[in-house]
């Protein structure tokens, strides 16, 4: 079914406030879910609204906590996210980094104790929008195996780079993992297969069957034993930087909770050549775009292209929401 953004946005805010969020921290985060999902990322958007409630519901997420600073050296701080909103979180220590970064050339804010963030790349838009460079990371609870292990131990750890352009943000959001789990359930709410192997099944093999690969959440990490490796070392700095919680303290908990996250923003203009560097951008897009496609109906994109395109469809056609997952929030909303 399609909805209209305004809708959404609408009824997601009417949800949040039932759960006693402010007026602000609620419009702040029925915004993200709605923006994620107009970018065509449902998966990290209101395909995880209910999970998002219930984690209200067990006291997981702290709806009236939120980020506040605990050490600082110059342009690095560390912060404490008091186990509130990962959105809100998200949101403040990624103003924060760009306040630091247009004050130093470069500011880093690593903060621990805090819940899941929901789409990375929307942090990444907003220091893009602050013209600052950003790079962006947090761990997660163990979701897949070292490489040549059997059992998950390491997390796929999400990361996010952005790049300020005025033709449109270059903005990378991956997870280190081929997929993220967000996107296998999303494969899952439609009844596909992924297309390319995701994870192991229970046969320690590989599949790109989603219900095999979620029964024990053993994802393929990018690049294979590279991935892996990026893994670990994203997890550690994660944990160092911030003093939080790794991902081996993550995996002790029932339900993943008390991350820990990196913000760096790096603003570009102290260098007065802005001119330059937007010319350099597009040098690089125009090579990159100038390649005969494998398959002729193909076309080459540059990281956050692709999603301009679908927001572009979603904002004129409106919303593909999946209809179960819009029938429980209406029902959340209701109860």
């Amino acid at each position: 079914m399609r909805i209209s953004p305004e809708k959404i946005q609408s009824e997601l805010y009417k949800l949040f406030i039932k759960y006693k969020f402010t007026n602000q921290k609620a419009k702040l985060i029925a915004n993200v879910f709605t923006e994620s999902t107009i970018d065509g990322i449902s998966s990290h958007g209101i395909n995880r609204v209910p999970l998002f409630i219930e984690h209200i519901k067990k006291g997981i997420i702290r709806v009236n906590a939120e980020a506040e600073k605990v050490a600082s050296f110059g342009n690095i701080e560390r912060w404490d996210g008091n186990l509130g909103p990962g959105i809100v979180n998200a949101t403040k220590c990624t103003n924060r980094a760009i306040e630091l970064a247009k004050l130093h050339g470069m500011g880093m804010v690593a903060l621990r104790n805090t819940n899941h963030w929901m789409r990375g790349g929307t942090y990444g838009k907003q220091a893009a929008d602050a013209n600052c460079i950003s790079i962006l990371f947090t761990n997660t609870k163990p979701n897949m195996p070292p490489w040549g292990g059997k059992e998950s131990r390491i997390g796929n750890n999400p990361f996010v780079v952005s790049i300020p352009r005025k033709k449109g943000n270059v903005v990378l959001d991956m997870a280190i993992s081929q997929f993220s789990f967000g996107k296998i359930n999303d494969y899952k709410l439609r009844g596909e297969k992924l297309p390319y192997q995701g994870g192991w099944d229970d046969n320690n093999k590989l599949s790109n069957d989603p219900d095999k690969i979620l029964t024990k959440e053993r994802g393929l990490p990018i690049g294979y034993w590279k991935g892996s490796a990026l893994s670990i070392v994203l997890d550690m700095l994660a944990t160092l930087l911030s003093a939080g919680n790794s991902t081996c303290k993550i995996s002790s908990k029932e339900i993943e909770t008390a991350i820990s996250q990196v913000y760096i923003c790096i603003y570009p203009e102290v260098f007065n050549d802005k001119g330059l560097q937007q010319k350099l951008i597009e040098e690089i897009i125009d090579f990159t775009h100038d390649v005969e496609p494998i398959n002729t109906e193909d076309k080459i994109y540059y990281p956050g292209e692709r999603s301009s395109q679908t927001r572009a469809k979603n904002l004129k056609e409106g919303i593909f929401v999946n209809e179960s997952i819009w029938k429980e929030i209406m029902i959340l909303s209701e109860n």
